[in-house]
């Protein structure tokens, strides 16, 4: 569920008065997603064409301040041609607004459907797409720190305390011998860029084998490239409950990357232990939302485990099991 506020349509109707883009003919929530509240709106011109659009509203997890960051990457990325949904300007040249109490952007629709069940030519393309991304975002100067980088585990790591241990016996133990390992093992000045960090699978849209576009940049941020596709390795080569690792998708996924945007000795070396800090990551951020959401809240929480089971798997993993030979 991703529409935590209601938008009245009359509301919405005049608020698309603001743009060059037709009248309100329907809007309908979007259930994917857990950030923000988002709307598949569908306008109409006096000549009769219609046009598509995604309408978003910025709940508490997304930082007002950030937006400005996030749009100009996307343009920047968008002029370099990255398959990137825009932000639309209003008739007055504003893409930031307010509507019904929360901030609110008008986002160009982008057509394809996200898979559950990647094939390797699927994940091929998206390891393609990951490396024109890093490529594209050669130049963009603008920085974002990771509020999800070391430091940020730690944090984590703190705020869930001894709660861990009522997701898994012995966790809170697991997880403070890998903050541990981490530290010590982490790429020192490794290439950097500004990462999308978050491409899984539902945020990348798909026409059979082709990738239509990138979606969800909200937690793009100034950190390592190659752990950006260790996050995307995580996140499309693995079963959903992280048991069952298909090595024929992360052979594909980065033969994909490699012809894109290549990967040099050090970062081949340096992957097994990328691929555990992105597993440690997201298996932090599930812990803590499993531990702190409501029972009756809109979201559903994510098994942490799953991001256990993967962190295992890496932790035992050879540059070769997962580069391919």
């Amino acid at each position: 569920m991703a529409v935590y506020t209601h938008v009245p349509a009359e509301e919405m109707a005049e608020f698309l008065k603001r743009y060059d883009t037709g009248h309100l003919v329907s809007a309908k929530g979007i259930a994917e997603g857990v950030e923000n509240s988002n709307y598949l709106v569908e306008t109409q011109r006096e000549d009769g064409t219609s046009e598509r659009f995604i309408l978003t509203l910025y709940e508490k997890r997304v930082d007002e301040a950030d937006l400005p960051f996030f749009m100009d990457f996307l343009d920047h990325l968008h002029a370099r041609g990255c398959k990137v949904p825009r932000f639309i300007s209003d008739l007055e040249g504003r893409k930031l607004q307010q509507l019904s109490g929360r901030p609110a952007c008008l986002i160009e629709f982008l057509s394809g459907i996200s898979v559950t069940e990647p094939t390797p030519a699927q994940s091929e393309a998206a390891g393609r797409a990951l490396g024109e991304l890093h490529m594209a975002a050669q130049g963009f100067t603008q920085v974002r720190r990771n509020a999800l980088d070391k430091a940020g585990w730690h944090d984590l790591a703190d705020k869930c305390g001894d709660h861990l241990d009522d997701i898994a016996p012995g966790l809170s133990q697991r997880i403070e011998a890998e903050l541990s390992f981490l530290d010590a093992n982490w790429p020192a000045d490794p290439p950097s860029g500004v990462i999308h960090a978050d491409l899984f699978p539902d945020n990348v849209l798909m026409n059979g084998d082709e990738v239509t576009g990138l979606i969800d940049f909200y937690f793009s941020c100034t950190d390592i490239t190659a752990y950006d596709l260790a996050i995307t390795h995580g996140a499309w080569c693995f079963s959903s409950d992280g048991a069952t690792y298909h090595a024929d998708r992360g052979t594909a996924m980065i033969r994909g990357y490699e012809a894109a945007h290549g990967m040099s000795d050090a970062e081949h070396a340096a992957f097994p232990i990328l691929c555990r800090g992105a597993a440690l990551r997201f298996l932090l951020t599930r812990a803590y939302d499993w531990i702190y959401t409501p029972a009756d809240a809109l979201v559903t929480r994510k098994d942490p485990l799953a991001y256990l089971r993967r962190l295992d798997f890496y932790a035992s993993a050879s540059p070769q099991d997962l580069l391919g030979a």
